[in-house]
């Protein structure tokens, strides 16, 4: 009984992400981990993150970025592909610094802007930065499911108009989850039991998905991206924590 309860509020909050509530997602990992370790974990939310995903498509599917997605999608087969043949040879501990550091990087330059003169002008999406970036979060994603941050790094600076933002975060990280499915099931991370069990739980997830939808839609823009922001500033400091405390 605990397990399904802890597990439907792990999915829950994946789908209140998938719905538009920032990061919150990375907790259902270390929530499931009181029960499985953590590349089980990984698997078992894989099939949910799907579903949630292909809901969240059909929620902001009339605003996204055809040239990010365009630029972005192809570095993100690389960096999946590159995370299954090293996932065994890279340490986990060197993913989770790698992620904070470079949201704690973004942050940093983020603040610094803000107290200058003037406010830096939007940057556009190019196609060196957006293969790197998207090759990173696919990798960071496959390893960890932690691809918020390198996307984020690439994207927030363009100063995206929210709804668009949202579907394409949303399309992105579905084309990334749909990568990892057959990797993850060729590494014993998916099961049949385990899929079973993540049907069980899609419906927590798509309650999420709504509710984040809800969220994020009444939110003004500038608290929105204050909360992707502070959103980020958690997660890093949690992978922090987890490498020299945890």
């Amino acid at each position: 009984m605990e397990f399904w309860l802890v597990a439907g509020l792990a999915a829950y909050l994946m789908g209140l992400s998938k719905g538009g509530v920032p990061m919150i997602s990375m907790l259902a990992v270390p929530l499931m981990t009181l029960f499985m370790d953590p590349a089980h974990a990984a698997g078992l939310l894989l099939p949910i993150y799907i579903v949630a995903d292909w809901y969240a498509i059909y929620l902001f599917r009339k605003a996204f970025s055809v040239r990010n997605l365009k630029i972005m999608l192809p570095g993100a087969v690389i960096g999946v592909l590159t995370g299954y043949v090293a996932v065994a040879h890279v340490p986990g501990d060197f993913v989770k610094l790698l992620v904070a550091g470079i949201g704690l990087s973004y942050l940093f330059n983020s603040l610094r802007a803000r107290f200058a003169s003037a406010e830096p002008a939007a940057r556009e999406a190019d196609v060196p930065r957006g293969l790197f970036w998207g090759a990173l979060a696919g990798l960071t994603s496959y390893i960890s499911h932690a691809g918020g941050p390198p996307f984020q790094a690439y994207v927030l600076p363009q100063k995206l108009d929210k709804m668009v933002y949202l579907g394409t975060t949303t399309i992105f990280f579905a084309a990334v989850n749909l990568m990892k499915f057959p990797p993850f099931i060729l590494a014993g991370q998916v099961t049949w039991d385990s899929f079973l069990q993540a049907l069980w739980l899609a419906p927590a997830a798509l309650a999420g998905a709504w509710s984040g939808a809800l969220i994020a839609r009444i939110l003004p823009p500038k608290v929105f991206f204050l909360l992707i922001e502070v959103a980020l500033a958690v997660v890093s400091l949690k992978l922090l924590y987890e490498v020299f405390l945890g």
